[in-house]
């Protein structure tokens, strides 16, 4: 009824009711902004307050003229409204517009309120664009809408464009409370708090929640029948996972998953509200931030504490992960899946990195794997130096500090080592010994074969024999490691079996001309790197086209009709007898 009713728009309506006390009007308003902000609400109490024979210092409508009696009745002449959504016409305009040329009976101006004034044709624009343009010096127009970008640029240059701001959480709160102690309605602030988050900004959505809840609740609102009423997740779960992804609870996190889903809730649903406790928590953290936060007073403090224990590297990785599980959750087939993986990476965050199962275990193996997929795969045939020369490619300074290291671990004071201990020690001592008599045994024989001093039948001359299988290895090996300008060469020599012939002969069948020549160029390679990876000198490789053998005709039915007769005759004879026609 007044504009100190008005909920959360402190500006407009300040700025309109200092408009009304200057007597400086515009005669064109656009109210804009989200749904149930009061757009409407200050459109009439504007009209109401323009019009009022005696209004107030503060430039509200004083109530009591025949002016505001009327209005507060619903049977004044000077205030009209037009819902847009349902006339939207030329006709419904041009009816309207004639309305403007008769003066007001009671009052200076008429007042016409356009409410979704967005869904005008354009054709009803153009017609109301005229009078918008020249309108009748008693009469203003409001317009009200959702969607300002859909109102033509030309009616927008016309208007003085208030918009209207989304609803806080405190705001909502603060008037749930005022409207509770006026009905008499007990209640906790907690429930009133996930009453104004389920509004998302709009009060009249507001007390429409708050309308059901005191129906489900018979006047005392508490935090547990508002979520049971509003099929809403409690909180208090989010608060669970977080302190047991903490402490890595993996287990327990599980469990409480399963309680969650059994409710009936939905897996993307608590990812979305997890996602967003964590961010309260990050706010949390810190006191510049701690307004950010959108909750109850005593919701804050919680958060606040939990902010205590959360590291905030943790919290960026687990809103990185949950941001990533949220993307991928309507293309993913097995949705709760993916949502269990989120949550035990999640609470793996934490873990040691030398703890197993730890986030960064998985990255060393795959680089020991690497590693391992480099370095020859050594032959069952070859003589003992030459088996020891894939050691030696391989890094040999994880082994050399690890074993000293593992020999020189110290014992308390004042304590004897044991006897498996001093057992462990020896047997330490003597792989460094041995291992540093193997690396001085092969730096030597690599010494002597670059001097020319090598002595007869030594690995220089590689002529291992190897198997059809490791053959088959080394090839698709080579296939892998191919250059990326050679991946279509590379894609269809996986598809070919390379066959030894002789050993060391080798002989590789293609499908046609053109995959022959493509492979010639490359055969200089190919020969060398078999050479070295199956350690065989006197390799051969021979390429050539598939014989494709000739497919034999197909015979249609007569002509296998008459086959079969000059096989059998009595075939002949027994059509004759039964008088047949081939069909």
């Amino acid at each position: 009824m007044s504009f100190d009713t008005v909920v959360g728009q402190q500006a407009l309506t300040t700025t309109l009711k200092n408009a009304v006390k200057s007597g400086k009007l515009a005669h064109a308003y656009l109210f804009c902004g989200p749904r149930g902000v009061g757009k409407t609400t200050c459109a009439r109490i504007f009209a109401k307050a323009i019009n009022c024979l005696t209004p107030t210092a503060d430039g509200e409508a004083c109530g009591q003229c025949e002016s505001c009696q009327a209005f507060n009745e619903q049977r004044s002449f000077n205030i009209f409204e037009l819902d847009a959504a349902s006339n939207n016409s030329v006709e419904h305009i041009k009816t309207l517009m004639e309305q403007t040329r008769i003066p007001p009976q009671v009052g200076k101006y008429k007042v016409f309120i356009i409410d979704e004034v967005h869904m005008l044709s354009t054709a009803a624009f153009n017609a109301f664009l005229k009078t918008l343009e020249e309108p009748p010096a008693h009469v203003i127009f409001i317009l009200a809408t959702t969607e300002k970008h859909k109102i033509l640029p030309t009616i927008l240059s016309r208007c003085q464009i208030y918009d209207f701001e989304r609803m806080t959480v405190k705001d909502t709160i603060n008037h749930l409370k005022s409207v509770a102690e006026k009905e008499g309605i007990t209640y906790e602030e907690e429930a009133l708090a996930v009453i104004a988050e389920k509004a998302d900004g709009g009060m009249r959505d507001a007390l429409s929640i708050f309308d059901q809840a005191v129906s489900f609740c018979q006047g005392n609102i508490t935090y547990q029948k508002v979520i049971e009423d509003l099929n809403v997740l409690d909180s208090e779960n989010y608060f669970q996972i977080i302190d047991l992804a903490i402490i890595n609870k993996v287990t327990d996190i599980m469990v409480l998953l399963n309680s969650v889903i059994n409710k009936g809730f939905d897996g993307g649903l608590l990812v979305q509200g997890l996602a967003k406790h964590v961010r309260n928590v990050l706010m949390a953290k810190d006191p510049q931030t701690l307004p950010l936060l959108e909750v109850s007073d005593q919701q804050r403090q919680r958060y606040q504490e939990q902010a205590k224990k959360a590291d905030t590297r943790f919290l960026y990785q687990a809103l990185r992960l949950m941001n990533q599980c949220d993307i991928n959750y309507r293309q993913s087939s097995n949705k709760r899946l993916l949502v269990e993986l989120t949550l035990i990476e999640i609470a793996q965050i934490t873990q040691p990195d030398d703890a197993p199962g730890s986030g960064r275990q998985p990255r060393r193996l795959k680089s020991l794997f690497k590693q391992l997929m480099q370095q020859p795969q050594p032959k069952k045939a070859a003589p003992q130096v030459a088996a020891a020369e894939p050691v030696a490619s391989t890094p040999t300074a994880p082994v050399t500090q690890l074993v000293p290291r593992l020999a020189s671990q110290p014992v308390p004071a004042g304590q004897s080592a044991p006897a498996s201990s001093q057992r462990s020690r020896k047997l330490m001592t003597s792989i460094t010994s041995s291992w540093d008599k193997l690396r001085q045994d092969l730096k030597n024989k690599h010494a002597s074969i670059a001097t020319g001093d090598a002595p007869a039948g030594d690995a220089t001359q590689d002529n291992h024999s190897f198997t059809q299988e490791d053959l088959q290895i080394e090839w698709l090996s080579m296939c892998n490691r191919m250059p990326q300008h050679l991946s279509g060469i590379a894609t269809r020599m996986k598809n070919m079996n390379p066959v030894i012939t002789e050993l060391p002969a080798i002989e590789v069948m293609v499908e046609n001309q053109l995959a022959l020549d493509q492979i010639e160029q490359i055969k200089g390679s190919i020969i060398n790197t078999l050479k070295r990876d199956l350690q065989n000198t006197a390799i051969t490789l021979t390429i050539r086209v598939a014989e494709h053998k000739k497919g034999e005709r197909i015979l249609s039915r007569r002509e296998q009709y008459e086959q079969m007769a000059n096989e059998n005759p009595s075939i002949a004879k027994l059509r004759d007898l039964l008088d047949l026609n081939l069909a």
